[in-house]
């Protein structure tokens, strides 16, 4: 009698060596934080965020998803001029959203890719204005266009990040 699993996730939840969970979000940060004080117009990708995206809809696991986005977050606040937690706040809530996305559809093809990162760029940013603005009571402006063209670019980076991170994926 062959053994099958119970769930989608579990016939699809991918696995990565160690070193990728590790050095993947570190190496986002890293760039992240230096390339943006050198290159102003780099601070319109949300490296850290593209790879809290990729692992939640990989592992489809939402509980990992969750602390994942939530210390990555953390960490890129400590990183900038941001209050610690805002991103970790946002970045949590994305990863959970996108792992039990990743449980339901399937997230392998290209423009499935695309429309959910375009989507979670969108509403992290979304979450980062109100948690900025009204809880925290601090000036920040929104403007449609410009977060719609930078969701978009996120969002194209994003599918090219997702392919290459596609090749470190154990294979079974």
């Amino acid at each position: 009698m062959a053994l099958m699993a119970s769930t989608r996730r579990e016939v699809d939840e991918r696995s990565f060596p160690l070193f990728i969970y590790i050095l993947a979000p570190l190496l986002a940060l890293g760039l992240q934080s230096l390339v943006t004080l050198h290159f102003l117009r780099f601070g319109m990708l949300d490296l850290p965020l593209m790879v809290v995206v990729y692992f939640a809809m990989a592992r489809r696991n939402p509980v990992t998803a969750t602390l994942g986005g939530a210390a990555v977050g953390i960490l890129q606040d400590a990183l900038t001029h941001q209050p610690i937690g805002v991103f970790g706040i946002a970045k949590a809530f994305i990863g959970y959203l996108a792992a039990s996305l990743g449980v339901r559809i399937d997230t392998e093809a290209h423009g499935t890719r695309l429309v959910l990162t375009f989507l979670f760029m969108l509403l992290h940013n979304g979450i980062d204005w109100v948690l900025v603005r009204h809880l925290l009571a601090q000036p920040l402006v929104w403007n449609w266009l410009h977060e719609l063209l930078r969701a978009a670019i996120n969002a194209l980076i994003a599918v090219v990040l997702f392919a290459l991170l596609d090749r470190a994926r154990i294979r079974e």
